[in-house]
């Protein structure tokens, strides 16, 4: 049975497209250049805005729509032949398709119209769509995980609270922070140069970034005032000269950070330093290895890096779930089998 599906091709989770394109600048601008006529125009735009917003959620981006000019990702809904090289085939076929980032035509995405869009579980739910294809739009290719907003074939689940799925997350928040060249981070933060560590603090939609003996919290695209400041805010001694690694633990309400071969405990309810450390890594995180390059937390699991070697880790039951590679990660899964594209 051929079920409804993107039109982005199935060659490799991320190999798709190559390179690890992303968008340069710290606001996408978005436009419709037509609508479909089974929904209003402002459900529409309410709809598109949303599934952009699951984005904005978890990366340094910020999406603005404008009425008139050329956008950085054009946004049509049209059947059959619509412009470009992929017409699309007529209903429960391919539902739409998008561009990688780039310019011209890159990011643009096409709706199939003669598809039956609503905003409920009957026909096909444009939220969910639209998000998977500005996943696309965003640089992210299709994952091998049912459960994933980026697995190819379309399948309902319920809108009512929808954020980003587990294996989604993954790729944007290790993506979007220990992956950003100079001049992304450049572009994105001005007055921050590079990063040795961050971390994300969801309570307080904040994020910090750490370099040398500097530190900056910044939302989404903005550095907040009054940064830089010295990292022995935190209660750092001054020998401290950088942190390797940071992640906030959301369940016990810690920070830890990473300093060489050992690791410290920050309190973020009292703002002070945990009393006992710093501790020794390899003693207090059996099998993760006697250091850490970079750390970020994903549903309840924390991820550690080193060289090509990521851990993932039980915090709770103290122990190593499952050893991964770093390059998963990037440009380098092998090809999907032919039953997986099917």
């Amino acid at each position: 049975m051929k079920l409804p599906r993107c039109g982005v091709t199935d060659v490799a989770k991320y190999g798709h497209f190559q390179g690890k394109p992303r968008w340069k600048q710290s606001v996408v601008t978005y436009r419709i250049t037509e609508y479909t006529s089974q929904l209003s125009m402002g459900e529409v735009d309410a709809t598109i805005a949303k599934a952009f917003k699951l984005y904005s959620d978890v990366i340094p981006l910020d999406f603005k729509q404008i009425h008139s000019g050329t956008a950085d990702i054009m946004i049509l809904f049209k059947a059959r032949y619509h412009g470009d090289f992929y017409p699309f085939d007529g209903p429960n076929g391919v539902l739409a398709h998008a561009n990688a980032p780039g310019p011209e035509q890159g990011g643009d995405t096409h709706f199939d119209d003669d598809e039956w869009w609503t905003l409920s579980s009957q026909g096909i739910n444009l939220l969910l769509v639209a998000a998977h294809e500005f996943g696309h739009a965003l640089g992210l290719d299709h994952s091998r995980d049912p459960s994933a907003l980026m697995y190819p074939t379309y399948g309902y689940v319920s809108t009512n609270g929808y954020t980003l799925p587990r294996d989604d997350r993954y790729y944007w928040k290790k993506g979007y922070y220990s992956g950003l060249s100079l001049h992304e981070i450049k572009s994105t933060w001005p007055s921050i140069d590079s990063v040795d560590a961050a971390y994300e603090f969801s309570d307080r939609d904040v994020s910090f970034l750490f370099k040398g003996q500097q530190y900056w919290a910044v939302r989404r695209s903005t550095t907040l005032p009054g940064y830089p400041k010295p990292i022995t805010n935190f209660g750092f001694p001054s020998y401290v000269r950088k942190i390797d690694a940071a992640v906030h633990v959301k369940s016990v309400g810690r920070t830890l950070f990473f300093v060489g071969t050992e690791y410290w405990s920050f309190n973020e309810k009292t703002a002070q330093m945990v009393r006992g450390f710093p501790k020794n890594i390899q003693r207090y995180f059996p099998g993760i290895g006697s250091r850490v390059d970079a750390a970020f937390e994903n549903y309840g699991y924390l991820y550690f890096s080193k060289g090509s070697r990521q851990i993932e880790y039980n915090f709770n039951l103290g122990r190593v779930n499952r050893v991964l590679l770093n390059y998963a990660w990037l440009d380098c899964y092998k090809h999907l089998n032919e039953n997986e594209k099917k």
